[in-house]
Parts: C-alpha cells; sequence; structure tokens
C-alpha cells in the first residue's frame, strides 16, 4: 500500500508546473473572451456599505441591478465582466442608483463613457479612475408620525422618480430614530421631486385616511428646504378599522343606490313627457354606471388588479353635457334633434386616444398612470381642459333654451310653471363650472411656478364629483314629485312636426307660425276681432280657469291659434299670459271691494279668480299694476 501513495506523491510534484501553466493559459482565454472592466482607483462612498455598479446601454441604463454590481478584489480593484459580443457602448459608474453617479472631482457633471473597440489600446482589459460624485441636492424626508395600523416589524420605503417607482429599493429604506420618527436621505439633481411611502410593494403603498388611494407626493427643488416632514395617514392593504370605504365613498354609492330606483321607478309614471323620461333615464343610467365605477376604481385591490378602470369615469367629460342638453330640447320643446352625431364626436375622439392605454400591457399602463410627467397625464389634463370648454357651451345652450321656453310659454299659457328646479339645476352647474375652471387655472399655475397644492387639487375635483352626484337625481325626483310640469299644449305638437321650432335659430314667436296657411288679419277685421275677444271675456269669465290655454280659448272663439295670438299681441299689445292675468287682476279688485266676498281670504279670493299660486298672483299683480299687492290694500283702507 506505501508504493501507490508515493507514486502519487512524486506524480503531484512533477506535474504540478505543468498544471498551473494550463491554468494560466485557460485563465487568460477566459479574459480575451470578454471585456473586463476595473476600477482601480474611487473616491469615498457617500452611501454607507455601498457597492459600486455598473449602467450602459447595454442594460438599459439600469443604476441598480444587482447583475451588474461589480466585484471587489482584495487589492480594493473593483471588476466586471462584459460579454466580447459587445463592439460599442456608453456607461457610467453609481452607488445603486441615479442619485449618487460619477462626476468630476468637484462635483460637476461628467459626461458617459464611451467603450469603442476600434479605438482601445487593450480592447479587452479597461482600466478607469473615477475622480468624485456627482454633486446634488441633498433632501432630508423625515416621517413624524405613521398609523397605528402599522405592523411592529415593517420596513418603511421612499418610492420616486429618483429610483424610476422602485417602491422595495433598499437604498431608500428609512431607519428608525430614537424620537420615534423615520428618516431617510435622498439625492437627486432634478427641478422636482415626485414620492410615496411604501412597505415594499405597491399594494403596500400610503393612503389616505380612509384607506382610498391617494395622489404623488411632490417637491420643488426651489421652495423645499433640506429637511421635508410629513405624515403617513393610512395604507392601502389595511382598512385602518372599519372604514372599508371613506364618507366620501358611501356618499357617491348612495347616489349610485338613488339612480337604480329612478331607473325603477320612472317609467312607471303613467302622465306626460314619457320621451323626456326616456331621456332622463339614459342621463340617470349612464351617470349611476360611471359614479359606481369611480369608486370601485379607487378601492385599493381593484386598482392594482384591474387599474385601466381608472380611465372610464374620465367618459363623463363629453357625455353628460350633450345628455343634458338633449334631455331640456326633449322636455321643453318635444325636439326630435338630440341624436345629432356631432355632440359625440369629442367623446367618439377620446375613446380612440384611450385605446392605445386600454390595449397597452397592464405593468407600463402602471407605470404611465404612476408617472406626474407622462404623456397619458398629459392626455387626461388637456382631455379635461377641451371638456370645460365643451360643458361650458352646453350649459349656456340649456340657459338659452330656458329662458326661450319661459318667454313663448306665456304667448300659449296663462298660468305659470315651476321652472325654479331647473333653474337651480342650473345654478349648481355653474357653481361646478367655476370650481372646475378655478382648478385648471391652479393646476397650471402650479405647473409654471412648482407650487405644491395637490391635496387642495383632490379636494376640489372630489367636490365637483360629490356635487355631481347630486344634480341628475334632484331631476328624477322632482319628475317623480311633479309629473305633468311640462304638460304641452296641443300646438307644440304641431309645431314640432313641421320643423318649425329650431331652438338655436328662434327670433319670432311660435304662435305666428302654427297652421300650415297664415292669414293676414287687417285693421278692420283686428277691431271685430278685438270686440269679439272682449265681449266673450267679459260675459263668460273663461280666466277664471287656472289651466287656461290659447289653443282652448281659441276653440271656444272659433279661432285659429294663430289668429288669436295676432289679435292678443297687436290689438292689445300684450302676450296672452298678460291678457288673461289683467283680466284675474280686475276680478280680484272688483271681488276685494263686493261684500259677498269678506268673508273669503285675499289668497282665497286670487285663487277663485284663476291664479294658480300666491307667488303668481304677487308677481303678475306688481308687473299689471305697477304696485305691490299690500301696497293696493292700503290705498283701499285710505
Amino acid at each position: 500500500m506505501p508504493a501507490p501513495t508515493n507514486l502519487v506523491s512524486r506524480l503531484d510534484r512533477t506535474s504540478r508546473p505543468y498544471f498551473f501553466a494550463l491554468f494560466l493559459v485557460l485563465a487568460s482565454f477566459h479574459v480575451r473572451a470578454q471585456i473586463r472592466i476595473e476600477v482601480i482607483k474611487h473616491p469615498k462612498f457617500i452611501l454607507k456599505d455601498s457597492s459600486l455598479f455598473i449602467s450602459g446601454t447595454f442594460n438599459n441604463w439600469s443604476p441598480g441591478e444587482e447583475n451588474f454590481k461589480l466585484t471587489r478584489r482584495p487589492d480594493g480593484v473593483y471588476y466586471f465582466d462584459l460579454p466580447d459580443t459587445l463592439t460599442s457602448f456608453e456607461y457610467k459608474f453609481t452607488q445603486g442608483g441615479w442619485q449618487i453617479v460619477e462626476g468630476y472631482a468637484d462635483g460637476k457633471i461628467l459626461p458617459n463613457r464611451v467603450y469603442n473597440r476600434q479605438l482601445e489600446d487593450n480592447p479587452h482589459l479597461i482600466r478607469v479612475v473615477i475622480e468624485g460624485w456627482e454633486k446634488q441636492p441633498e433632501y432630508t424626508l423625515i416621517v413624524d408620525k405613521v398609523p397605528e395600523s402599522t405592523p411592529f416589524d415593517a420596513s418603511l420605503y421612499v418610492t420616486g422618480n429618483f429610483n424610476n417607482w422602485n417602491p422595495g429599493d433598499k437604498n431608500y429604506k428609512l431607519r428608525k430614530q430614537i424620537d420615534g420618527s423615520y428618516q431617510v436621505l435622498i439625492y437627486f439633481n432634478g427641478e422636482r421631486i415626485d414620492y410615496k411611502f411604501t412597505r415594499g410593494t405597491w399594494k403596500s403603498a400610503e393612503s389616505s385616511s380612509g384607506g382610498r388611494t391617494m395622489a404623488n407626493r411632490s417637491t420643488n427643488r426651489r421652495s423645499a428646504t433640506g429637511k421635508i416632514r410629513v405624515e403617513i395617514a393610512g395604507w392601502e392593504d389595511i382598512s385602518g378599522g372599519l372604514q372599508l370605504y371613506s364618507i366620501y365613498d358611501l356618499l357617491l354609492l348612495f347616489s349610485v343606490f338613488q339612480g337604480l330606483l329612478l331607473i325603477v321607478t320612472i317609467p312607471t309614471i303613467q302622465e306626460y313627457n314619457r320621451e323626456a323620461n326616456r331621456w332622463l333615464i339614459l342621463l340617470i343610467g349612464f351617470t349611476s354606471a360611471i359614479l359606481l365605477i369611480k369608486v370601485v376604481s379607487g378601492y385599493p385591490e381593484v386598482e392594482h388588479t384591474l387599474p385601466k378602470l381608472q380611465l372610464i369615469p374620465d367618459f363623463i367629460l363629453f357625455v353628460y353635457a350633450p345628455l343634458f342638453y338633449a334631455y331640456i330640447q326633449r322636455l321643453l320643446f318635444q325636439s326630435r334633434n338630440q341624436l345629432r352625431l356631432v355632440f359625440y364626436v369629442p367623446v367618439f375622439v377620446q375613446f380612440f386616444v384611450y385605446m392605445v392605454y386600454f390595449l397597452m400591457d397592464q405593468p407600463a399602463f402602471q407605470a404611465k398612470l404612476i408617472e406626474p410627467e407622462s404623456e397619458l397625464r398629459i392626455i387626461r389634463f388637456c382631455m379635461s381642459s377641451v371638456a370645460l370648454g365643451l360643458n361650458i357651451y352646453y350649459w349656456v345652450k340649456c340657459l338659452g333654451a330656458i329662458n326661450f321656453y319661459k318667454v313663448n310659454y306665456q304667448n300659449s299659457n296663462s298660468y305659470e310653471q315651476n321652472l325654479q328646479y331647473l333653474n337651480t339645476v342650473l345654478f349648481i352647474q355653474a357653481a361646478c363650472l367655476v370650481v372646475w375652471f378655478v382648478t385648471f387655472v391652479a393646476a397650471v399655475l402650479a405647473w409654471m411656478f412648482g407650487w405644491e397644492i395637490s391635496n387642495v387639487i383632490d379636494i376640489s375635483i372630489d367636490t365637483l364629483w360629490m356635487t355631481f352626484s347630486v344634480i341628475t337625481f334632484f331631476l328624477g325626483y322632482f319628475v317623480i314629485h311633479e309629473p305633468d310640469i311640462f304638460r304641452l299644449p296641443q300646438t307644440l305638437s304641431q309645431v314640432d312636426e313641421l320643423n318649425k321650432v329650431e331652438l338655436d335659430h328662434q327670433v319670432i314667436d311660435y304662435l305666428n307660425h302654427i297652421g300650415k296657411e297664415k292669414e293676414e288679419v287687417s285693421m278692420e277685421n283686428l277691431d271685430i276681432l278685438k270686440e269679439k275677444v272682449t265681449s266673450y271675456m267679459e260675459k263668460y269669465q273663461p280666466y277664471t280657469n287656472p289651466k287656461l290655454s290659447l289653443v282652448e280659448l281659441a276653440s271656444r272663439l272659433k279661432l285659429q291659434p294663430h289668429i288669436l295670438s295676432k289679435v292678443i299681441n297687436s290689438g292689445f299689445g300684450m302676450n296672452f299670459f298678460d291678457y288673461i292675468n289683467t283680466y284675474r287682476i280686475d276680478e280680484f279688485k272688483r271681488r276685494v271691494e263686493d261684500p259677498q266676498y269678506k268673508n273669503y281670504t285675499l289668497l282665497g279670493i286670487a285663487l277663485d279668480v284663476g291664479f294658480n299660486s300666491k307667488t303668481a298672483f304677487n308677481r303678475s299683480f306688481k308687473k299689471i299694476t305697477s304696485q305691490t299687492p299690500s301696497a293696493f290694500f292700503n290705498t283701499l283702507k285710505e
């Protein structure tokens, strides 16, 4: 047994030089098959326990990728091997992120290093010296307070545009201080820092106190001080007790529930304006769906699973205004022109623009959704700006339609309609448009001057959604309680069928166009007809009917409605509404002085002569007599 052992020992001693030579040959071949980059000298690291990373065109300029971390030799030299297939590339060294990147010794920016195989003395071994680190502004983020629901062993991170929005970057892990606060140091050379706090993943990002997703934090370089103190209100994955939804979300959900009830109830109304009610149902249904998506898309689980759902509520910007305008047209004029496709061209354009993002990969879409200066955010802002102008345009058209209806209504009816609720709706819409415009101006100024007003803008947008959710349902409830308020006379239907009522081009009274043939009324005939009308009014007192209309009176007089309208307008110099109310007021004055009516109340007499409300009586009395009813009573007493 000893002989073989001695033989092996002698073989090892004699063959050892040959094995060493073979190793050198193989090692030399390995080096020649790669491009080795060595950092033979570098300044002191800024970050504690840091290392060197290489970033360049070969790894899409990723500054802290573990696969491109340099290895440190015992002699202190750092090296990294790149494949020999690369013939040219640009590169730089970092400490794991763009916040600390190599520069000149004085801290100025160093241009990218360039490798070109044809120009290198030794293309397989590149030795470099790092002179210094690029001097960048330094920020200390201090979190003074975290939610009580935060796990005791949780690690807090900050992510932003300084680290490509990496939610669990270990270089940006906050360190807990003795006073209980958390701190992290950030180096960034940009004009503005956009950031957010997480517990290592996007699902555990910070949120509002109610658990809703909050906008990215932002700090402008010109306005920021060395220390930035903040508080974290909540976490998206921790509801913070029983608050699954915030009060804001619950109110929006309540509006959705109201909308569903109205959609079921309105079709059961067997009264007038069924066509208008169909448009109202469409408006309420679309609004309810958008509100529901608005609430659901803001829920953290849905936001991370279906982030593209957040784009759907934007379609309300271009759909609500034309739908509401179509409802007003149908309600007031029974117009059938509300299906003009030109009204909905903007929403079609918006759909095709958004289709690019609907078809985008989810990670890429989430990145664009988070990045403050992405083209998606710019597109959404531009869409909102155009929609603001469009909504103002439709608001003016609706106001013109209501005012036009008021004027022409008095030429065919003797009683007032309660249009105050439509005026209230327009007032609320006007307030929303003003807030929308102010928010738009504030956002532009914040972008120009670097103001941090994201919280104010968020509150403004939430307020707009809350107010907007009330408007449509207010209309629905009014339709239920006052189903026949817009009971249109037959003449309006006739005019509509003859296409004689054009909302945008009406300049004369529609009653002058009723009938297929227009009959001229001579001055002689006008005097005869005036006498006929006056005699009938004094003998039969039709004005005591609170629902008296031009069509009804014309049928009693056996005249064409447009002839009667011509007689009242030209012969008596007033519209039908004032003409009838003049008789009512004269009859009211007579009855007040008549002892037969001494047991009647003044309101009772007003209603008995044909007025349908106290408000209508007071308004007409002041308009026709130029004095208030109380002044008239005082005159009687004197």
